[in-house]
């Protein structure tokens, strides 16, 4: 039997603790709950993209239901943090200038085995991020909520696992393919969704311009991150990819991607100042 999924009356809200709250950890959050509440949209394209499978389709609507709770869970921490902080106001304005692409029958990673890959990396990405998000602050409300939604993701990402296994067998895409569609979905994580998350939730008055708001996003984000989250998610990267999770080159990609992510993060300050 299915253990009983968390629900929003299992936070301790009345633990909130104002003087704990890390104004520039405020700005990701709010743009973070922004994306985790636009689960539906995500459910609608898969649902397309597996229009044929009934049982992926349960699987993917049951995730949505988990990811727009996360949505709630942070955009309520977030008003809590910032009275002045409108998260369905911000949600409409993120939604009227990001939409994913609907209408798609089929899946942009072009097979099904990939568009599951690519959801393995986004799971990594999240769990990973939330872990960190959960370590990074005092505030307990804020602690709860972040170690929730990372056991989530990372149960998430065991279930789209799953199903690229199913997949894998009927499709037989290779290694490489499956490498390249996780490297390409990395190389997103820039895009144009998180970016737009965070100028919904922090831009105010100011236009929108791509690389300010990615910028500025990134250069917070990244700072949360330690050497363990970014192994943790390079293991789990490893796996959906087809390659040894444990092995050699593994611990050499976990390495370097965490320097990478420091360097980033020096540059972007750099740039910033």
């Amino acid at each position: 039997m299915m253990a009983k999924h968390w629900a929003l009356d299992d936070i301790p809200w009345d633990r909130f603790d104002s003087t704990k709250v890390d104004p520039e950890l405020l700005k990701v959050i709010k743009a973070a709950a922004l994306v985790e509440y636009n689960g539906g949209d995500y459910a609608a394209y898969l649902c397309n993209v597996f229009s044929d499978d009934t049982e992926f389709q349960d699987a993917a609507n049951q995730w949505a239901r988990e990811e727009v709770q996360h949505g709630l869970a942070l955009g309520r921490w977030a008003e809590m943090a910032d009275p002045g902080f409108d998260f369905l106001a911000s949600f409409r304005r993120f939604t009227d200038g990001y939409r994913l692409p609907l209408d798609a029958e089929e899946s942009i990673r072009g097979s099904r085995s990939g568009e599951l890959v690519a959801r393995c990396i986004v799971e990594v990405g999240t769990s990973s991020y939330y872990s960190a998000l959960g370590e990074a602050t005092e505030e307990p409300v804020l602690r709860a909520v972040c170690k929730n939604i990372a056991a989530d993701e990372f149960r998430h990402y065991k279930l789209f696992y799953k199903h690229l296994k199913r997949y894998l067998e009927r499709e037989g895409i290779g290694r490489l393919r499956r490498v390249l569609v996780a490297l390409r979905r990395i190389g997103e994580s820039e895009d144009d969704e998180l970016a737009y998350a965070y100028y919904a939730a922090n831009g105010g008055d100011a236009p929108y311009e791509r690389r300010r708001w990615s910028h500025a996003y990134a250069y917070r984000a990244f700072g949360y991150f330690r050497q363990k989250h970014v192994e943790r998610g390079i293991a789990m990267t490893f796996k959906a990819a087809g390659l040894n999770p444990q092995g050699g080159l593994a611990r050499m990609a976990s390495r370097g991607a965490y320097r990478f992510l420091k360097y980033r993060r020096q540059r972007l300050a750099a740039e910033a100042a």
